[in-house]
Parts: structure tokens; C-alpha cells; sequence
């Protein structure tokens, strides 16, 4: 049998992180204040059908006399023989055929003990209609009947079946007491086995104890178990690759945050999984900045790349292209990428907000201030040093600044980069960098990209207009964008030779 199974909780004192709910449970069960129905929500492996089988059993046998007959109950819950207690899984269980039927058995009384409790696991996956036919009994159940439901998805349960139910939610349990319990089953069980090992278990479980037991009987067979086994078995997860990924861009190292999406297409990793732990990294330093008084307004549009990229992941024909171009994005929006004078350029825009009434800069925040980048000293505070005067004298010899530039494939081409650069929102400006521009025809210009998806998401009449007026506060001029595939380049003749190299005069800006 697994040690999943042997030491699987049997009674509230064995229930391992979730304190808070077996002290309010033990005390409904002492003062005989139980509910009808439950909820139990929370992630997998923290215990929820545990918890629902040891409080199924002070229903089944609350103010019973016989100590027999009550052990003899507690000890059929656990071997799943009771004919009293039903456990339904939500999966292969959802119609509303199946409820129905459950709504008609209840109304026969408990056969051998004082109740009769339905536990329903995954119950988010039950239909609509399903859940309609549940829901008048939950209401109004016969007094020996009770329901605890079991989700890990909270907020797929109608509001009308949460309001009629006693809610708990289940917590992550913490490293160090799933550490404990590993360490006795250990004990029990005579296996030899670090305790780094034992740590990295439970760091890979993600707060799961389930996984952790699993993962444990899985490697009992050696005859020691060392942290080396371990990581050959597990490998990375998604909290360390997260690290991993936020360390490359702090260090604006684009190789390796390539290699990285590599690794979690190798090894099988969710890649919207790590996104989602990506933006809580984010969200995290996010609240930390509002925490310290500090402007969150380059961290918002970091989120809102992150957002659109796991959106559009989901209908991506190669998922791990859109993640790589976001994260090569974080990795060149940095300030701290561009040269000393690519940094003065960029920021020279700020003193002249006075004659402009138009907030031109629109670069996302230098991801070195949420990771510290290597090239960074201990003390070192990101951020750009802006020289006013510096940039005044620049603004002079500059006169493409001031005066409106000719129009011309030439002129495209030197101011191609600014385009780019002050281009928003990101998600845009990502998918205008992986194209170039094929010709000028009058007022219009031609974009040619290799990929539908970026053609598709400057062509977008909100990011269309979004790069028309950008052209407009360069050339002052109002212009008009026509986006092509390259192959409908190939049959029109070919790019401009002089304008085959934009796409790399743009990547410059990053």
C-alpha cells in the first residue's frame, strides 16, 4: 500500500497546516453545532477530503452510546465500506441525471449509523443545471443529511451554492511542517534520507502534502535518499524557472532567457503556469512599490504585456514564440541596455514637458528595479541620471526634434527607431519590431511582417491608429499604415533595398 494511503489524516490531531480550520471543526463537533453543508476550497494535496472524511465521521456518529458500534463506523469510513457515507466525484458525475438521483436517494434514512453525509469532490465541475438541482436540497436538507463539498477552483461555484454552505479555505501548507511529517514517515518506516533532501521534497511539492508523501514513496526504494535524487527526479519547477527567468532579465541576458523557454518546453513545464508565476512576482514588487510610497506606473504596463501574453498564448499556433518576444521585450526595455548616450537620448524628452501638454514617454520601467541587474554595485539605486543641461545642448544640434523631417525611405529609416521606441502599448511595439517597412506610397506606408500574429496585431484598428499618431508626432504629417504578409511582399516585387535592415535598426532600441 502507499504511504499516501498508511498516513492519510484519520482523525483532526494528524491534519497537518490547517489549524485554523480543525480548531473551528472540533469545536462545531464538541458543542454539537454542526452545519448542514460545507465547502472546503483550496489548492491539491492540502488535505480537503481528509478533513471531509474525519468530520464525516463525528456526523455519522454524534450521540451515539454504543463505543462498538461508533468504532465499528469510524473504522468502515475509512475503508470506504459504509453504505451511509457517498463520495461522488464531481468529474464523472456532473449531469444533472446524476444529482437528480442523489435527490431522490436522500430522502431514504441512514441504514447503520445516525446520519447520512454525501461528499461531492471537484464539485466545480458539475453542470449548471446540476448545480440548480442541488441547490433546493442544500437549503432545506432532511435533518440526517449533510453535504461537504470539496473544490480547488472557488470561484467556478455559483454564489447561490457558496451562500448555503459554511466556507473554509484550505491553505498552502508551510515547508517546514510538511518537512515534519515527511521526517515521520521517515522514522516510521526506516528510510534513510537527508535532510536537505527532505527540504527540497517539500519545496517542490508547492505546499502540497500529498505530492510530498507521493514523491517520498517513490524514492524509498534507495538506499539512501540524497538531495542529488531528488532534483534528478523532479528537476526545476515553476517557482525556481521564475528565478531563474527574473534573474536573466535583471541581468539583461537574452541567451538565457531563450535557454529557459527551451528548458520548460523540454521538461514539459506549463508555460502559462510560469507566466502566472511571473506575474505574481511582479504583482508582489508591485505592492512593495505602493507599500514605499513609490510610482507604480512602469510596473502596471510590465503587468499589462504579461497579461496580454499569457492571453495570447492560448490561441498561439507556437506558444513558446509569444513568450520568448515578451520576455526578450522585459530584457530591452530596460534603460540600463542602451548605451550612455542611447540612455540620454531616450530621457531627453523629459525637460521639454513644459512646451508639450503630450507625455511622450512611454517606456516601460528598467526591469533592474524590481531584479538587481549583476552589473549593478551592492549600494547602486536603478534608475537613468537624466543631465538637463546635457540634453538642452542636444536638443539644439538636433533639429529632426523640432522641425517636421522630409518624407522621404530615408528619413523613415533614421527615425524608424523612435517610432518604435515611443510606440505603446508594449504588447504592440513587440509585434511592430518583428516587421519592416516595404514601401511609401504617397501618405502610406507598407509594413510587411514574416508572422500573421504580429501582421494581425499592429492591423488592429486601435494599434493602427496607435502607430499613425506616433508617425504624425514625428513627421508632422498625418500618415496612413497598410500591414502585408512577406509573402504578398514577394509577389509585389521585393522590399525597398534600403529599408531591408529596419527591423534591426529598430531592435537597436532594446
Amino acid at each position: 500500500m502507499s504511504l499516501y494511503r498508511i498516513y492519510r489524516p484519520k482523525t483532526f490531531a494528524d491534519v497537518v497546516g490547517q489549524d485554523h480550520i480543525v480548531t473551528t471543526l472540533e469545536n462545531a463537533v464538541a458543542q454539537d453545532k454542526l452545519s448542514h453543508a460545507y465547502l472546503f476550497a483550496g489548492s491539491r494535496g492540502t488535505g480537503k477530503t481528509s478533513v471531509a472524511r474525519i468530520l464525516a465521521k463525528s456526523m455519522l456518529t454524534q450521540g451515539m452510546t454504543d463505543k462498538k458500534l461508533t468504532e465499528q463506523i469510524r473504522t468502515a469510513v475509512d475503508d470506504g465500506s459504509l453504505v451511509d457515507l457517498v463520495e461522488i466525484d464531481g468529474a464523472s458525475n456532473r449531469g444533472i441525471d446524476d444529482i437528480r438521483s442523489l435527490v431522490e436517494k436522500i430522502q431514504f434514512t441512514p441504514v447503520a449509523a445516525v446520519a447520512k453525509v454525501y461528499i461531492i469532490d471537484e464539485v466545480h465541475m458539475l453542470t449548471k443545471e446540476a448545480f440548480n438541482a442541488l441547490l433546493k436540497t442544500l437549503e432545506e436538507p432532511p435533518a440526517y443529511a449533510f453535504f461537504i463539498l470539496a473544490t480547488t477552483e472557488l470561484q467556478k461555484i455559483p454564489a447561490t451554492i457558496q451562500s448555503r454552505c459554511q466556507r473554509f479555505a484550505f491553505r498552502q501548507v508551510p515547508e517546514e511542517d510538511i518537512i515534519r511529517r515527511l521526517q515521520f514517515i521517515a522514522d516510521q518506516e526506516r528510510i534513510t534520507v537527508d535532510r536537505t533532501a527532505l527540504r527540497a521534497i517539500a519545496h517542490h511539492a508547492d505546499g502540497a502534502v500529498r505530492d510530498a508523501v507521493s514523491l517520498l514513496d517513490q524514492l524509498r526504494s534507495l538506499p539512501k535518499i540524497g538531495i542529488d535524487d531528488v532534483q534528478q527526479r523532479t528537476g526545476e519547477n515553476g517557482h525556481e524557472i521564475v528565478e531563474h527567468v527574473m534573474a536573466a532579465i535583471g541581468a539583461r541576458d537574452r541567451k538565457g532567457v531563450l535557454d529557459l523557454v527551451r528548458k520548460m518546453e523540454s521538461e514539459g513545464l506549463s508555460l502559462e503556469s510560469v507566466t502566472r508565476m511571473l506575474l505574481g512576482e511582479i504583482r508582489t514588487q508591485m505592492h512593495k512599490a505602493i507599500d514605499e510610497g513609490q510610482s507604480v506606473d512602469g510596473i502596471t504596463r510590465i503587468l499589462t504585456l504579461l497579461l496580454e501574453t499569457l492571453r495570447d498564448m492560448r490561441i498561439a499556433p507556437v506558444p513558446g514564440l509569444v513568450l520568448e518576444s515578451a520576455l526578450l521585450s522585459l530584457c530591452g526595455e530596460s534603460g540600463e541596455a542602451a548605451a550612455p548616450e542611447e540612455k540620454s537620448r531616450l530621457f531627453a524628452k523629459k525637460p521639454a514637458a513644459k512646451t508639450s501638454e503630450r507625455k511622450t514617454e512611454t517606456e516601460l520601467p528598467a526591469v533592474a528595479d524590481l531584479v538587481p541587474s549583476r552589473a549593478e554595485g551592492a549600494g547602486a539605486k536603478a534608475g537613468p541620471v537624466t543631465d538637463i543641461s546635457a540634453d538642452t545642448q542636444k536638443m539644439k544640434t538636433e533639429p529632426g526634434l523640432v522641425e517636421a523631417p522630409e518624407l522621404t525611405m530615408n528619413s523613415i529609416r533614421q527615425h524608424w527607431p523612435q517610432v518604435v521606441r515611443d510606440l505603446t502599448p508594449a504588447s504592440v511595439k513587440m509585434s511592430l519590431k518583428n516587421g519592416h517597412v516595404h514601401a511609401l506610397d504617397g501618405v502610406k506606408i507598407t509594413l510587411a511582417f514574416a508572422s500573421a500574429f504580429h501582421r494581425d496585431k499592429v492591423a488592429k484598428t486601435e494599434a493602427a491608429r496607435t502607430v499613425e499618431e506616433t508617425l504624425e508626432k514625428i513627421f508632422k504629417r498625418q500618415l496612413r499604415i497598410e500591414c502585408i504578409l512577406e509573402e504578398e511582399e514577394k509577389r509585389a516585387g521585393g522590399p525597398d533595398k534600403e529599408m531591408v535592415n529596419l527591423a534591426e535598426a529598430a531592435a537597436e532600441v532594446f
